[in-house]
């Protein structure tokens, strides 16, 4: 089968790799039908994450079909079309049991990372009955590829973290996939104003289609000073960082209210200052979050019913074939305009005769 393979920072080929089987009583191995790249993945490439090894095959997100399964499998079975979750949990560990799957003692987010991936044409789940979900029948896979990792990490790390609430002002730091997956379920608790800040024009201007009521470009003016203007120097209740980068976490720090929230949803490979000489009196919160995906099927739910549209973040579509291509484009979001990119398997059930 072909696979999207990290062979260590800045390296990624696509290889032949032979099938997964399953391995675990509780394993499936799924047929992708569609899969994406992730900013996870770019900060994978640029040697962030070290848990993740040369040799791995990338990718946490997808769709497809459930093409075998272990024995002690119940809830599945083969040709069962299901969405992937980015965490894989046991359902069964004291972190699964307190609502942290993402730290879930033999899962969390291992796929891409310390387990080979869903960028190629099979992927093998542990723990499929918890780390799986149905797909309802006419939905659009576009759309769901979107749940298996970016909405319920914009909504659980940004927009419940956060506390947004009725009436509030939210602060979006970055307007890429994630901050716009937040703008998106920000929506659900109507703040008054959701304000979103980002260097890029054309990503602003998608913030706008979204529903943002305000945007600031970064690049052009100075950010606090024009949201203190906006807010009448009072500041944001629920700023939510979505970039993972010194200077966006510090920026956040200029942007919180009084009695406001921070809430960190990117990933960061270097260390940020906080101001506590000047926020020590401030009554803020900070937090920060490995997305559990316990809301995925209450997302499910929200798109089925067409309260929510995540198609909406897809820009590209490439052959599984053409993975480096999708690659380049997607890490050059400024000039391509990409936001998240489809990468949809052809036929692969030659992939397993062919492996």
């Amino acid at each position: 089968m072909k696979a999207l393979v990290y062979n260590g920072p800045g390296l990624k080929t696509i290889e032949e790799r032979p099938v997964p089987q399953v391995r675990d009583a509780g394993d499936a191995v799924v047929r992708i039908t569609k899969t994406t790249i992730c900013g996870t993945d770019l900060h994978i490439l640029k040697g962030d994450v070290p848990s993740c090894a040369p040799g791995r095959i990338l990718g946490h997100e997808g769709v497809g079909i459930v093409d075998i399964i272990g024995t002690g499998v119940t809830a599945f079975a083969p040709g069962d079309h299901v969405l992937i979750s980015c965490i894989t949990a046991c359902g069964r560990c004291e972190y699964c049991r307190r609502g942290m799957q993402s730290h879930c003692a033999t899962g969390g987010w291992i796929l891409g990372n310390m387990i080979d991936g869903t960028q190629a044409e099979y992927v093998r789940i542990p723990h499929a009955d918890t780390s799986l979900y149905a797909i309802p029948e006419q939905a659009d896979e576009d759309a769901l590829v979107m749940l298996s990792d970016i909405l319920p990490t914009g909504f659980e790390c940004g927009v419940l973290n956060g506390k947004v609430a009725p009436g509030s002002t939210v602060a979006i730091v970055g307007a890429g996939p994630i901050g716009l997956a937040a703008l998106l379920t920000a929506q659900l608790f109507s703040p008054a104003r959701i304000i979103m800040i980002d260097l890029d024009e054309a990503r602003l201007a998608v913030a706008r289609r979204f529903g943002a009521s305000d945007t600031i470009n970064s690049g052009a003016r100075d950010a606090a000073a024009a949201l203190m203007e906006m807010t009448g120097g009072r500041g944001a209740d629920t700023v939510i960082e979505a970039v993972g980068v010194a200077a966006t976490f510090e920026l956040c720090q200029l942007l919180v209210a009084a009695g406001g929230t921070i809430a960190n949803v990117g990933v960061h490979g270097a260390k940020a200052d906080l101001h506590l000489e000047r926020l020590w009196s401030h009554n803020i919160t900070i937090t920060t979050r490995l997305v559990d995906t316990v809301s995925t099927p209450q997302l499910l739910r929200m798109v089925e019913a067409k309260q929510l549209d995540p198609e909406q973040l897809v820009t590209h579509h490439f052959a599984m074939a053409d993975m480096m291509d999708a690659y380049d484009v997607f890490s050059r979001a400024a000039e391509t305009q990409a936001l998240k990119v489809i990468i949809e398997a052809a036929d692969p059930a030659a992939a397993r005769s062919a492996a």
